[in-house]
């Protein structure tokens, strides 16, 4: 990335702000070891070794970053070298857990640990502080994360585009006879092509595999008139992620199918109307669920109506019934209703970002059923 962006997607302020945080919420301080809170706050993508790399922000005192000494360069060379916070190498017959121990203020009562934190690791910073008690971090870190920059709504927006493109590519894919397997690898190849850096799913859903919402790619022939279910997501080099479901046949639909498909339509556009500031995502949930459920298709409907998405494929908010936190703007999820008869199924996925007065699709791709003759 470019190095502006850069600064853009991960502000020299946020370290600061976790402090904050880290001391509204009553703990002494937060431990991060790599993974999306790390990135989050430093820039840093750090390997997930064995050997402990771990951001320590009291809350009071300065923060600093334990490294291993073998991964100082790439430490300083990442956005957090420019962060100004002091970087801590340990050697080989260092412990590492008791040098963050040693540098926190004796009797610390509560330490929140990274949520992606190794267990071995989080055991070992139990026996390093048995003082303290470990609380998850994302009491700390999940309300800085869940309301996205300018910033990184672009970088999102970007996402979106790239696996849209994608989408517009896979009809010269799916041809009768072709496997799952066969149609998910060219596709996979395309999303390192259309400018992700990883990638991170790739459903492919022929037939009655398309009833399953997780379906794994598999050696099944894609037949004449079926239906296809196409899900497929990466991580582009911003460190932040796509995800989208189109819907294909190839051939004529069956009747059934088209009748359910409508029904599917005007839902998912119901729950992405119903984004806004201050509406629950239980209200966004029950705009499509209800809109189904009415048709005579609600047992077909068996899984929430989206997730939040950013430097994860799956982070809050979480769009489904219970969750009465009011969105926000800046808040970032995916709309994806689903029918599963069990014949063959059908889900439509946006992302989508709420805004001050409603939400900005993220991905633009025809949502109609795309009939390949």
């Amino acid at each position: 990335m470019e190095t502006d962006v850069t600064t853009e997607l991960y502000p020299r302020e946020r370290v600061a702000q976790v402090q904050e945080a880290t001391a509204a919420a009553g703990l002494g301080a937060v431990l991060l070891t790599p993974g999306p809170d790390l990135r989050y706050v430093t820039g840093y993508d750090a390997l997930a070794l064995e050997r402990l790399t771990c951001l320590v922000v009291p809350a009071a005192g300065d923060p600093f970053l334990v490294v291993p000494r073998l991964e100082l360069p790439a430490a300083a060379e990442s956005p957090a070298g420019g962060l100004g916070l002091e970087l801590v190498p340990w050697d080989e017959t260092d412990d590492p857990y008791a040098l963050v121990a040693g540098r926190l203020p004796a009797g610390i009562g509560s330490v929140g640990v990274a949520d992606r934190m190794w267990a071995s690791m989080v055991l070992r910073f139990r026996d390093a502080m048995p003082g303290a008690e470990q609380v998850a971090a994302g009491r700390v870190l999940g309300r800085l994360r869940v309301r996205k920059s300018a910033a990184e709504v672009a970088a999102l927006r970007e996402a979106g585009a790239a696996i849209d493109r994608v989408h517009a590519r896979v009809p010269d894919l799916l041809k009768p006879g072709r496997t799952e397997r066969e149609v998910g690898r060219d596709i996979a190849d395309l999303i390192i092509a259309e400018g992700h850096s990883a990638v991170d799913f790739v459903i492919v859903g022929s037939g009655p595999n398309g009833a399953n919402p997780h379906a794994e790619l598999s050696d099944r022939v894609i037949g004449e008139g079926e239906p296809v279910v196409v899900d497929i997501g990466g991580t582009m080099p911003s460190g932040y992620c796509s995800d989208s479901t189109r819907n294909y046949c190839v051939g004529a639909p069956p009747a059934d199918y088209r009748a359910y498909y409508e029904v599917l339509l005007a839902a998912q556009e119901a729950s992405c109307a119903a984004v806004r500031p201050g509406v629950t995502p239980e209200a966004v949930d029950a705009a499509g669920r209800d809109a189904i459920a009415a048709a005579g298709y609600g047992e077909y409907f068996v899984h929430r109506t989206g997730h939040g998405i950013g430097l994860e494929t799956h982070e809050e908010p979480y769009i489904v019934a219970g969750n009465l936190e009011p969105l926000e703007p800046g808040m970032a999820f995916s709309i994806e209703p689903g029918i599963y008869p069990g014949a063959h199924g059908a889900r439509i996925e946006d992302i989508v970002v709420c805004t001050e007065d409603g939400c900005e699709r993220l991905n633009t791709t025809p949502r109609d059923l795309v009939i390949i003759t």
